[in-house]
């Protein structure tokens, strides 16, 4: 599943992601599939994702991306 992660919109449901898109439509493919939890944010930091859990933790994901390509 692609997720427009803007930083501030959290997950409705429990999602399986393997992409990301940007604000600026860039999509980018994680290296392996992350889970997100009802209430979980996903963002950017310096290029990396950074995923912001309801309980306040905050995950930056191993191995970030394979491709970039625009859409």
């Amino acid at each position: 599943m692609r997720l427009v992660a803007d930083g501030t919109t959290p997950v409705s449901r429990l999602v399986l992601v393997d992409q990301l898109e940007n604000d600026d439509r860039y999509t980018f493919d994680l290296d392996s599939p992350l889970f997100l939890s009802a209430g979980d944010r996903t963002g950017f930091e310096g290029g990396n994702p950074v995923v912001a859990r309801a309980s306040d933790e905050r995950l930056r994901p191993a191995a970030s991306w394979k491709s970039v390509s625009r859409r």
